[in-house]
């Protein structure tokens, strides 16, 4: 039977991070990474579309916590420890540069997520971590004060144990009869399937919008993509995270209210629709874009509108005013089913947070049992923000190993 000091059971973003932060506060443990597949950090590999979006440029604990619909409470007190402004100063200090584009997400400046797995990879040949692949775990018992790890392959003990597994049933299964409480995982990153012809032919047209549910409380705002399945985007995106379980509870059927012009109402906007009927009578409707929109958008939300493709401002009636109003400010759309969000499967749900000492992300019923990562109950918006707690979730669980305070 193999033995280590530490043992990290998942070999991603979370398990990674916290090995090598325990390395480097005491190079004397004896550490090594499970991995039940093939390759290491193959989520770290996808993220962003292969560039991975490392964190996000928000630095106010507080504000930072306002992008995780499961965790907010739970991440201020962690977020004062190491956050935004430590995670670029980590991968600095070891020769990786960030780079932050206008939404704010921070990518490597290399745009590609092969130097942070490079990076990690060094990282953990420089500090004499073992990464074990191929060897998942069917089993944990506690002996005593070590814990005894049976992978298919062979049989581990160690003295501190990590779980940074992500949404892997198998470990669930093993955490709820270790007697954690886990709370069941739905998705929570996916895009709305919606056929419409509002929309159709449209795929790959972007616009700042909002989104509400009606009578849920849920809405958001940000950039809407429109697909060839439906619609996508921050804006959507946001609102499956926070109606990530609501939604699941009516099986992902419901409806949505969209305002491609926000600012506006329908009420508001028909005063410039008037104004436009006034100072472009002789002029079709559909010859220029109106508020910024696409014109494509435009074209296909005046025709839905009752007004002729033909027709100029003069004669559109008070009507059909009221219609594009509508159709501008409150467009109602039937969402059937969801997809997910390009390779990046993001689930809510997970170890029951009250069960966690989040001082040092260790669980409350075993001294020397440790949780990072998606395997809790924390999820986030896309931004970088699940990377996040990753990296912030492994360094202060690094440091309660090391006996660092």
């Amino acid at each position: 039977m193999a033995h280590y000091d530490v043992l990290i059971v998942g070999g991603g973003a979370a398990g990674f991070f916290t090995a090598i932060n325990v390395a480097n506060f005491n190079p004397e443990l004896k550490i090594a990474i499970l991995e039940r597949g093939k390759n290491v950090l193959s989520k770290v590999k996808i993220s962003g579309g292969g560039r991975c979006n490392v964190t996000h440029a928000e630095f106010i604990p507080k504000d930072l916590t306002r992008n995780y619909p499961r965790g907010e409470k739970e991440l201020i007190g962690p977020f004062h420890s190491f956050m935004t402004g430590d995670t670029i100063g980590w991968f600095v200090d070891r020769g990786v540069e960030l780079k932050t584009e206008d939404d704010g997400r921070m990518f490597p400046v290399t745009n590609t997520s092969e130097t942070i797995i490079d990076c990690f990879l060094s990282e953990t040949r420089r500090l004499g971590i073992k990464v074990l692949t191929g060897q998942p775990v069917k089993n944990i018992q506690k002996n005593n004060e070590s814990w005894l790890v049976e992978s298919t392959k062979t049989n581990f003990s160690c003295d501190e144990l990590v779980i940074a597994t992500g949404s892997n049933p198998k470990m669930w299964d093993i955490l709820k009869d270790l007697g954690h409480k886990m709370v069941d995982a739905v998705p929570s990153l996916f895009t709305f399937n919606i056929k419409d012809p509002r929309i159709k032919d449209l795929a790959g047209i972007s616009t700042f919008a909002e989104v509400k549910i009606p009578n849920s409380g849920l809405e958001s705002e940000g950039p809407l993509l429109i697909t060839h399945w439906g619609m996508s985007g921050p804006g959507i995106l946001k609102l499956s995270a926070w109606g990530a379980r609501d939604l699941n509870e009516c099986n992902y059927q419901f409806s949505i209210l969209v305002n491609w012009v926000p600012g506006f109402n329908p009420e508001s906007i028909s005063e410039d629709l008037i104004r436009l009927k006034e100072s472009s009578a002789k002029q079709k409707v559909i010859k220029y874009a109106q508020f910024e929109l696409p014109k494509r958008l435009w074209v296909k939300l005046v025709k839905a509108s009752g007004i002729p493709e033909d027709e100029v401002w003069a004669n559109v009636s008070k009507k059909q005013l009221d219609q594009l109003a509508l159709q501008l400010c409150k467009g109602e759309f039937s969402v059937n089913g969801k997809s997910t969000f390009k390779d990046e499967f993001v689930t809510a749900g997970g170890i029951d947070l009250k069960e966690i000492d989040f001082k040092a992300f260790r669980s409350k019923k075993y001294e020397n049992l440790y949780l990072a990562g998606e395997v809790l109950n924390i999820d986030a918006i896309t931004g970088g923000f699940n990377f996040q707690n990753a990296w912030t979730g492994g360094f202060i669980a690094a440091k309660a190993i090391a006996g660092i305070s």
